[in-house]
Formats: structure tokens, sequence, C-alpha cells
């Protein structure tokens, strides 16, 4: 029975890139899967397209094929990815030239499209989840709208004999989804087969997560080897249980509990897990060690996928003004709360409403909010703290105020104050709409080098 290789190369968009060079060199892989899409990050992607036509790709996307794409050539493994974002026909110019300045030759290199569905957010009244008011009303504030597309286009281009398939915005398990359903000819509705192959992709999609990172809690989790951490392979047989690995001799770990962790991660509903693709069922899900950072999954089922396809709109939602000065020795506390109300008190004054501004004493109370009885901290006095205020405002000029008022606490706040910084950033926003699926059109553009 024929065993199909995954590894997953990045978790999102700032991943590292060395254990994805160690699994295509040494995880004896058939498929590289790169995820690297957030909600908020193919927004931003969008944006970097208006202001450059040709960009709008992950930032990243150049260095990390560099790195593994001779390799992957040369040992036939194939790379599926979303680093196409907001661009996913550059994206794929990217990786030809990259293979031409590579002497790599005989790379034919798939482009998906269709995810962008501004045009049918558009002229459909559809309604923002989240709120129940009409996308239109969002008006010129909208920068994206991209559609959560499913494994079958990526399937139509491994068809074709793509060595290299770049999305936008499909769907985080989709990409793990696609490369099994073509390698073993499953139907597209076969719910049992795709709530097996969406268990794959859910338990690798976020990279180390699964391998010990993020799980690591020292004294209570405790993880060896996380400066060389290694990320996930899956062995994914037609029929029967997955196996979760990493490459022997790399850093973290594979047990049932970082399995565990990562099967719930982000899922609502467990026996519903909704998905392009299928309706996945993991409540069933039997977890077994298998020794050695191997651990078995079985039990997965699906049911039919849903008739409408999940949209996520990114908009402008104003500005974050941010400034921030540190205090330190006796009584580095109290003059910290007093910056932070000298700096609140002149805010109201300039007319930003209170409930838009927001001040932490970071290792106070930025994390954990006051006692009840209004206290601080149980803790004893701290030798030093920094203050953090930021506030949301329309405009750009009015959030330029926050780091100037933090600034001016140099001589107009408390004594003993130092290291001011400040900053603005624009806000983008997320919400969620649903289109039918038939209003979703992707298409395939192939190249060969």
């Amino acid at each position: 029975m024929k065993t199909i290789r995954i590894g997953c190369g990045a978790g999102f968009s700032g991943d590292r890139i060395e254990p994805a060079v160690e699994l295509a060199t040494d995880g004896e892989l058939d498929y590289l899967i790169f995820e690297c899409l957030a909600e908020r990050t193919i927004a931003l992607a969008h944006l970097a397209k208006v202001r450059d036509p040709h960009a709008g790709y992950d930032p990243w996307l150049r260095e990390r094929l560099t790195a593994v794409l001779p390799v992957c050539a040369a040992r036939g493994i194939s790379i599926v990815t979303n680093m196409g974002a907001a661009n996913p026909l550059a994206a794929a110019d990217v990786v030809a030239d990259i293979a031409r300045d590579l002497g790599i030759a005989g790379l034919r290199i798939a482009a998906v499209t269709g995810d962008d569905v501004t045009g049918v957010v558009a002229a459909n009244r559809l309604l923002v989840a989240e709120t129940g008011e009409p996308v239109e009303a969002l008006g010129d504030r909208l920068v994206s709208a991209n559609a959560y597309i499913g494994a079958e286009p990526i399937v139509s281009a491994l068809a074709q004999g793509a060595n290299v398939v770049i999305t936008g915005r499909a769907a985080d398990p989709s990409l793990f989804v696609a490369p099994l359903v073509h390698t073993f000819g499953w139907a597209i509705d076969d719910w049992l087969a795709l709530g097996r192959a969406t268990l794959v992709g859910h338990l690798l999609e976020c990279a180390g997560q699964v391998t010990g990172g993020y799980f690591a809690d020292p004294g209570c989790k405790d993880v060896d080897g996380l400066e060389r951490l290694g990320f996930p392979i899956a062995e994914v047989p037609e029929h029967g249980p997955i196996t979760v690995t990493k490459v022997k001799g790399s850093g973290g770990r594979v047990t049932p509990a970082t399995c565990k962790e990562q099967l719930l991660y982000e899922i609502h509903d467990p026996s519903a897990y909704l998905t392009p693709d299928v309706v996945a069922d993991f409540s069933r899900v039997r977890i077994v060690d298998a020794g050695d950072d191997r651990v078995s999954l079985d039990g997965a089922s699906g049911r039919t996928r849903p008739d409408q396809l999940k949209v996520a709109l990114g908009y402008r939602d104003g500005h974050v003004g941010e400034g921030q000065i540190s205090y330190a020795g006796p009584g580095a506390l109290a003059r910290g709360e007093l910056a932070a109300r000298i700096v609140r008190d002149r805010l109201r004054a300039a007319g930003i409403a209170a409930a838009d501004i927001h001040c932490d004493l970071i290792g106070v109370n930025a994390l954990f909010a006051a006692r009840s009885d209004g206290a601080l901290s149980d803790r004893a006095e701290p030798r030093e703290v920094r203050i953090r205020v930021a506030a949301r405002t329309p405009s750009v000029e009015t959030a330029a105020r926050v780091g100037r008022e933090v600034e001016a606490l140099y001589t107009n706040g408390p004594a003993g104050g130092g290291g001011a910084t400040a900053s603005i950033r624009e806000v983008l926003s997320m919400a969620t709409t649903f289109v039918p699926r038939a209003l979703v059109a992707c298409a395939v553009r192939y190249e060969v080098i």
C-alpha cells in the first residue's frame, strides 16, 4: 500500500526557513507545503499590491524558494503554497526567475487565482457576519475580499504536472488535502477520505506547533532542542492511520500531547470543522503513541461540504498612535502610574474619547487587569516599569498626538523617564461574509521553465 510523505515547511509568513531545508534534504518527502497566510496577512498584501502591481505576494517567497527549490527539483518533491497571497501570478513569475537563476530546467509552475472576490462582494447584497450590516456600508474602506477556496484547483494543477503550485487565500488544510486527493485519486465528494485528509492538514498547518514549539512550558511540558526545532512530517497511507513525525535527530518532540493540542487548535466544534472541502469530524479521532517521535492517528471522518464559502474582508479602521517610556528605581511604579494618568488626561483634553485610550504598565498590568480592590499587583514593588499608551483615532494626525505626549513626559512628567518611543500604524480590521460556492470561479495559469 502506497504511503505519501508530506512535510510542512512554514506555519506563518515569518516562520523559520532552516527547518524547511532540513525537511527537503532529509525528510524523504513527496510534497513540501508552505502555509503562510493569516487573516490580516492577505489584507496587508493587497495594500502592497496597490502600491506596486508587481508586489502583493509573501515577502519571504524569494528567500524560501531559493533555499529549497534546488533540493526539491533534484528529488522530485512537489511544492504547494499560499505564498501568492494577493498576487499569485506575480509570485509564480518570481519562482520562474529563481529557477532560471539557479539553472533549474523542466519546472512546471502553476498559479491559482479566483479567491479575490471583491467584484462578487460588490455585486451581491451580502452581510457582514459579525454585525449584520451590509458589506457595501464599508464603502471605500474595504481593502480586500478573499474567499477561502478549497483543494479542487490545486488538484487540477497537480494533475497537469505542476511541480510548484502557488495560491492565494486557499484554506490552510486544503493545501494538504490536494496532494492526497491527487495522489490517491480520491473523488472530490469522498467525504470520509477528505475528512482524513483534513486531519492531516490541520495537524501540520502550523508547522512547529505540533513538534513542540508553542507547546513548550518549562517545568510543566519540557521540550528539548527548541533552538533547532524540527518541522512535522505526515506519513499518509491510502487507508488506515496516519503518522505524524519529524526528521530524526531534529529538535522538539512529537507526542500524543503535542498532537492533541494541535488537534483542538482553532476548532470550535471538533465534530463539525467547516472547510471548503468537507465538514470534517474529529470527535472520534484515536491517538496512539507509536514511539520515537511518532504518533498514530485514526478515526477522522467527514460529511458534505458547505454550500457557501467564507470570505475574509479586510478594511481600514482608523489609526493607532502609541508611545512608550520607562521608569526605574525606587518609586518606579508610582511614577509610571502618574505618567499614565497625565497622558490619559492630556489626550482626553485633546478630544480623544476615553474609551479609545489604553494605558498599560508592562510587567504589572499589561496582560492581567487590576485586582477588584484596585491594586495593580500582588507582587513586591517592581524595580522598573515601562508604560505604554495607545489610542485609536480616525486620523493619522490625531494618532501622532499620542507619541508626542509620551515624549513630552521627559520634562513635563515624573522624574527619571527614559527610552521614549513613538509610533503610528494604520488599523486593518477583519470581518467575515459568505458567498455561494458557484460565484467563486478559480483558474490556473501554467509556466514551464
